[in-house]
């Protein structure tokens, strides 16, 4: 038995019925997901980090191909020529970790955040440069932040959200 990862493609805005269409059938399934802070507070507060497509992980000679293809909300396993490609273990390790990092500092940044409060770029090529937060940009993972120059002109950045901390107050 040699278990591969796959990618898996849903019908659009099917993924999670997707997803708890192969959990219920036994299967290893990665669905990647985020929290997001939607404009419209009756909106979905969790968004596929790869609209329309998820993850499994089978033994493609005991499980078959045909089997996802019919499967509902599904459009079967993306394939190139006429075989489903195999994705490396290490990139779902990856995306695993990416996406809990996304999870974790999205969530925990903007709590009580306001535009306008100082904040300190920890990474990318402004680390260390102070600027102001502006907002958050739709999908939460994303800020828009002031950055400060010299001569007191303030240029408009987006950066990823784990890249800016809250100054510290003294």
């Amino acid at each position: 038995m040699i278990l591969r990862w796959y990618v898996l493609r849903s019908k659009p805005n099917k993924e999670e019925a997707l997803w708890r269409e192969v959990s219920a059938r036994d299967q290893e399934v990665f669905y990647p997901w985020i929290h997001v802070q939607p404009v419209n507070p009756r909106s979905r507060k969790v968004r596929p980090y790869f609209p329309g497509y998820m993850f499994v992980n089978i033994d493609l000679s005991a499980v078959g191909p045909s089997a996802f293809t019919w499967m509902p909300h599904s459009y079967g396993l993306v394939t190139l020529g006429s075989e489903p490609s195999s994705v490396p273990e290490g990139l779902i390790h990856a995306l695993r970790r990416r996406v809990g990092e996304v999870n974790d500092s999205a969530g925990d940044l903007f709590d009580g955040l306001k535009p306008g409060e100082e904040v300190t770029i920890q990474a990318g090529p402004f680390m260390g440069y102070e600027a102001l937060f502006d907002g958050r940009l739709p999908g939460s993972e994303r800020a828009r932040v002031l950055l400060k120059l010299l001569s007191k002109q303030q240029i408009p950045l987006e950066l990823p959200a784990g890249q800016i901390e809250r100054k510290n107050q003294r």
